[in-house]
């Protein structure tokens, strides 16, 4: 592959990245190939929230969570305590020597990883040589970039041929709820927790308070789970959201359905939550996970002519560009889609572009994505409330994993696979996976979205047996007969 020099692109030679997080440093690693001086301006460090207080310590955390439900699944198997290994223990039970969970640990461990993957990024752009900045950094005009170090001086100043912005979101925060970091939370700041909440308040049930809310419990806290909605996941498949609630009011779990946090305050010992029809619920702590916000403001954008939508989000095009000659923008700064995997797609696309190279422009049809509940629910393409907003004629098969011989051999209940097919064509338009690691599932169920395979080609497709994807194949097989009736 043939690298371009920075003589090759004099127009586009100079490139400022606000934002070291997914689409800035996939952004970069495109800027060095394609020969750019590329200088990467970041307030926290490399990989941004998303590697050091949202993504990468979230999934740690939750996959801790997922070793304890399989351990509670255990004696399922055959699996026993041998009272005989533990009599050396001076007053040991079986019930005392169970598994527990040692929260100051895990988060220990979790944020050590995170900031093992923020060096290893820092160590790739290094390698790569891109310049990297510490400090905020905000627009003086369209071509300049004015970074603040962290002494809080504006001592260097920035000139760019081309601006990537792509500082992301924080999450959104209630005046009748501040949070304190103690008792009072975001999800950022549940990695100081050192010993695990008696009873976790849980306000919000979209995908970011179901994670938490499933994985405290897994992990053994009492949690209460309030929804302003219906039920959770109010934007999820209707057939998956029912199932994650079932499983976790089975687990424990109180779900509070229709009710809406008004506030909360710190009591001697623990909150006290508000609800907007007067209830008041007790417990130790209280996370709020209502949302995030865009990281927009005070970047100089409105200054240099950059359109922002009423909810502060940088307006974008299919190739990333703002309205603004030489500003792109890429990530959860823009509303796209709040995915890491659309931001580095952004990322690369915007800086393709900007540096003369051949780009397709942005496409969500195959960007699958991935809930990291137990079980994990995995989504690409049409939903069926898209399909049926559409008026799309389409066919649905679903079938259960609990019938899947490898399941069974795991101790698999809860999960199923579901696809939604063209009903003239057979071409696969959507598809839901529940499941355990339904996030690796999801992957030829992607491609057959992506590429327009049929049903026909997916049930054509050999799988090994005995395997979990073997319902895939089985699902593509009962809309082929649908298909002939």
């Amino acid at each position: 592959m043939t690298v371009s020099t920075p003589a090759q692109h004099p127009a586009a030679n100079r490139v400022v990245i606000l934002g070291g997080g997914p689409g800035g440093y996939e952004a970069a690693l495109v800027g060095r190939r394609l020969g750019a001086d590329v200088t990467v301006v970041e307030a926290a460090g490399m990989g941004g929230a998303a590697v050091l207080t949202d993504v990468v310590p979230s999934k740690t955390l939750i996959a801790t969570a997922e070793w304890m439900t399989i351990a509670d699944r255990a004696p399922e198997l055959g699996i026993r305590l041998d009272g005989t290994l533990l009599s050396g223990a001076v007053g040991g039970t079986l019930e005392q020597l169970r598994h527990r969970i040692d929260l100051a640990a895990v988060n220990t461990r979790v944020k050590a990883l995170a900031a093992a993957q923020s060096a290893d990024i820092r160590a790739r752009l290094e390698r790569e040589g891109v310049r990297i900045v510490i400090g905020h950094g905000h627009l003086d005009g369209p071509s300049k970039v004015v970074v603040t170090t962290p002494q809080g001086v504006d001592d260097l100043t920035l000139d760019a041929d081309v601006v990537l912005v792509s500082t992301g979101a924080t999450p959104r925060t209630l005046d009748e709820a501040r949070p304190d970091g103690e008792r009072i939370l975001t999800w950022t700041q549940l990695y100081d927790l050192n010993v695990l909440p008696k009873r976790l308040i849980v306000v919000g049930s979209g995908v970011t308070g179901a994670e938490f809310a499933g994985a405290y419990t897994s992990l053994g806290a009492d949690v209460v789970l309030v929804s302003s909605r219906d039920r959770v996941l109010p934007g999820e498949d209707a057939d998956a959201a029912q199932l994650l609630e079932d499983v976790f009011k089975t687990r424990g779990m109180t779900v509070m359905s229709r009710s809406r946090a008004a506030g909360a305050r710190r009591t001697a010992d623990g909150v006290e939550v508000t609800l907007s029809d007067g209830r008041v619920i007790e417990g130790s702590h209280v996370l709020f996970a209502v949302g995030s916000i865009p990281t927009s403001a005070g970047l100089g954008l409105e200054e240099a002519g950059v359109r922002l939508t009423p909810s502060g989000h940088i307006e974008v095009d299919k190739v990333s560009r703002t309205n603004v000659r030489g500003i792109y923008a890429a990530g959860d700064v823009t509303g796209v889609l709040p995915l890491a995997s659309v931001a580095a797609m952004q990322g690369r696309l915007a800086m393709a572009h900007a540096l003369g190279d051949a780009v397709k422009p942005l496409s969500l049809r195959g960007v699958s994505a991935n809930i990291f509940t137990s079980p994990e629910i995995a989504t690409v393409g049409s939903s069926e409330a898209r399909l049926q907003e559409q008026g799309v004629k389409y066919s649905v098969s679903m079938l259960p994993l609990a019938r899947n011989p490898r399941a069974k051999m795991l101790g698999v209940r809860d999960g199923f696979i579901k696809i939604f097919a063209h009903g003239a064509t057979g071409t696969v338009l959507g598809a839901v996976v529940v499941g355990p690691r339904a996030s690796e599932s999801i992957y030829p169920l992607t491609l057959a979205v992506t590429h327009h395979l049929t049903t026909d080609q997916l049930a054509e497709t050999a799988t090994v047996y005995p395997s979990m994807s073997g319902t895939i194949a089985e699902v593509a097989r009962v809309l082929h007969h649908r298909a002939e009736d």
